[in-house]
């Protein structure tokens, strides 16, 4: 490495496992990367995180006191046009700039050799080692995205075993209206609430909402409102076992649970980029103004790039500032996250401090009433919820007391999930995708329940509840505590737990406690 360059922090990346080097890149190929820069005081972010007050920022003033000063801009500006690169978009708020060129342009640029890889799902542009920035920019540039274009994330959705169903004729099942009710949750209809949900791939047709909203009984249907974010669109696939399923669970969970709402679906390429542009656009949206995000996507913390993983928790940590709430799923594959290599894995970005983990339990009922729920577990055949504690996220100081196990690298201890609820695909949820019933599972599913619960806990307290983990922590009487069940590792019991948080909602209570004492 030239003395006047400087490796980006945590920027390091590996061939994906399963790959293989077709050869260089085409030089010609033009491709846009964003480039993230520092905030502006983040010393007076902490502390405001730390106060807590009543009132969240707005956006414009977030914008002012916290986003990226026009002075990075320019400096980071000027080492683009030297190398041939153009400026694109530019946010402020949400401290990045995209800037687009040649795969020629980038590699000099950034002091990397971009190639094609061959992986079972496809090819993809990719790299080794770290991202490269000029010595007087190694302040200012926090984190460069999209040289490489791998798949980054996986959505967290199982179906039921029996596949494609008439789930009207399913004793099993529920909608989500009828886990609402379960659940207990207060009377609301998510009225002057916009709900963000962020997706990697697929899409919906208005048809099937129309016929599915219509046999639901949830009149009139919900507003949704598709976003492109770098280029992604509203595209099915027309395979209802695939993406699609997953963008059709969540409008369908969040419409029939908050039908008031209006639904944001923010459309991103599968990629650290495109995921964590998706968020930024969220969290900093001033048109659509959501009060929550519902994310269904991730993967295990040893397929993120430290530098990924600080920027997702720095754009958290702005919608706590912002008052903005993030569901996240922890995942489908047990204590060990699906990673093969003997050891106990958690779920990103459902792991940051500033998510609302979101684990899953199996619900049998009858009637109006909750006969039984355990922590979900179809192993070894099928999924479980993920849980247990992070590398990454040292433990938080409102879990202090939860009895978290220890972590397995120095540095972590943040437990994982915070809260749960219905995730067996067994006794799913009915949803209709590219037109048919089915009935789908998994912590997917769980991510969009918190989030409409949480859009009608802001219309009833008439401001948004936000960053709730610690005045749920302080007041865990009001979710129902698991205490049966393990996910490989680790078993439910009394109090919080690496299977299923502190449990899974009860309305009532939580409409009572967390909106006056948060």
């Amino acid at each position: 490495m030239a003395s006047n360059r400087h490796s980006i922090h945590g920027s390091e990346r590996q061939p994906l496992r399963g790959s293989r080097r077709l050869g260089p890149a085409d030089p010609g190929e033009r491709l846009e990367v964003t480039v993230m820069v520092r905030g502006s005081n983040p010393d007076k972010l902490q502390e405001h995180l730390r106060k807590r007050p009543s009132r969240p920022m707005t956006r414009q003033e977030y914008e002012k006191a916290h986003g990226a000063s026009s002075a990075d801009f320019e400096k980071v500006s000027k080492f683009a046009s030297e190398h041939g690169l153009s400026v694109v978009e530019r946010s402020a708020a949400r401290r990045s700039l995209v800037l687009s060129g040649t795969v020629e342009n980038f590699n000099r640029a950034f002091g990397v050799k971009l190639d094609v890889y061959e992986h079972p799902g496809g090819t993809y542009r990719g790299r080794t080692g770290a991202v490269q920035i000029p010595n007087e920019l190694k302040d200012i540039v926090t984190g460069v995205f999209g040289l490489d274009n791998r798949p980054q994330a996986k959505p967290h959705l199982r179906f039921k075993s029996s596949g494609n169903v008439q789930w009207h004729a399913s004793g099993g099942s529920f909608t989500p209206t009828q886990l609402a009710q379960l659940y207990q949750f207060p009377s609301a209809s998510g009225s002057g609430q916009c709900i963000a949900i962020i997706e990697l791939g697929g899409g919906y047709r208005p048809t099937d909402l129309t016929a599915y909203f219509k046999e639901i009984g949830v009149s009139p249907a919900p507003k949704v409102t598709a976003v492109s974010v770098d280029h992604g669109t509203n595209r099915p696939t027309g395979d209802a076992n695939g993406p699609d399923g997953e963008v059709m669970l969540d409008i369908e969970v969040c419409g029939a649970i908050a039908p008031a709402a209006h639904l944001a679906v923010y459309f991103a390429p599968n990629t650290d980029q495109g995921f964590l542009d998706a968020v930024t656009n969220a969290v900093h949206d001033k048109t659509n103004n959501p009060s929550v995000i519902s994310i269904s996507w991730g993967g295990p913390e040893s397929s993120w790039t430290p530098q990924s993983m600080q920027a997702f928790d720095q754009a958290f940590q702005a919608a706590a500032a912002l008052g903005v709430s993030i569901c996240v799923a922890s995942g489908d594959n047990g204590s060990t996250d699906g990673v093969s290599d003997g050891a106990n894995h958690v779920d990103f970005p459902a792991s940051s401090t500033y998510a609302l983990g979101c684990g899953g339990t199996r619900v049998v009922a009858s009637g109006s009433s909750i006969d039984s729920e355990v922590v979900w577990n179809d192993l070894p055949n099928g999924g479980a919820t993920g849980g247990g504690v992070s590398a990454t996220f040292a433990l938080p100081s409102w879990q202090s007391d939860a009895n978290v196990p220890p972590p397995s690298a120095a540095g972590g201890g943040r437990g994982v999930p915070d809260v749960a609820g219905n995730a067996d695909p067994e006794t799913g949820y009915q949803v209709r995708v590219d037109g048919s019933d089915m009935v789908i599972g998994g912590t997917s599913a769980v991510a969009p329940l918190w989030a409409a619960l949480i859009a009608r806990l802001n219309q009833i307290n008439g401001s948004p509840l936000g960053y709730i983990n610690e005045a749920l922590y302080a007041n865990s009487s009001v979710l129902s505590d698991i205490t049966s069940g393990n996910n490989g590792a680790f078993s439910a019991g009394p109090g919080w737990d690496p299977t299923t948080g502190l449990g899974s909602p009860i309305g009532v209570k939580l409409a009572g406690v967390i909106g006056a004492k948060h």
